[in-house]
């Protein structure tokens, strides 16, 4: 029956909105063909390119894990490093220091030395001075004593056994006279 003829009948129980029966089995041979093409040749490359994808991205992963270790590592050994480079600046520090504090007593000690060899000096050298002033003094109170004798007795002391007697008696009796004041 011809389209014309149904349309003119009438009679027609079929739905309008589904295919013939012919293009319903044609369109399922092909889509089996496509299907089975698919499936032998698609899906297998599909698959192979998803399974690389996969395997780059949990090996990117256990790299970047590594990796990340790695700098966990490499923080820690930095972080002890650090550590031991401050100890050791605290200890060369703390060397200074006591090499410092050890220069300072030396020093200390050195310049105490150094006065005390000074004051020594000065002191045998005032001590000389003395002695030379002492002896000065007693040349020169022997010359005015015995001067001042010649002129009392009127008799000239021009031995000099007797002055030095006369000298050393005066001065003993001087020597003895201080100390008593």
């Amino acid at each position: 029956m011809t389209l014309t003829a149904v349309l003119a009948e009438g009679t027609v129980d079929r739905n309008p909105l589904l295919p013939e029966i012919y293009d319903i089995v044609w369109s399922a041979v092909c889509l089996a063909i496509i299907g089975v093409l698919f499936w032998k040749y698609v899906l297998p490359r599909f698959q192979a390119v998803l399974t690389e994808r996969t395997e780059k991205i949990e090996g990117g992963i256990l790299r970047a894990e590594e990796a990340q270790a790695e700098a966990r590592a490499a923080l820690e050994q930095y972080n002890a490093q650090l550590a031991e480079a401050r100890g050791e600046a605290a200890r060369i520090r703390d060397d200074a220091r006591a090499q410092g504090q050890q220069i300072i007593e030396e020093l200390k000690a050195k310049a105490q030395q150094e006065s005390e060899r000074i004051v020594a000096a000065g002191h045998s050298q005032l001590v000389a001075q003395r002695q030379q002033i002492v002896a000065e003094l007693r040349s020169d109170l022997g010359r005015t004593s015995v001067n001042l004798a010649e002129r009392l007795v009127g008799e000239s002391l021009a031995d000099d056994a007797k002055r030095s007697a006369t000298v050393d008696r005066f001065l003993d009796e001087l020597d003895a006279m201080s100390p008593s004041r």
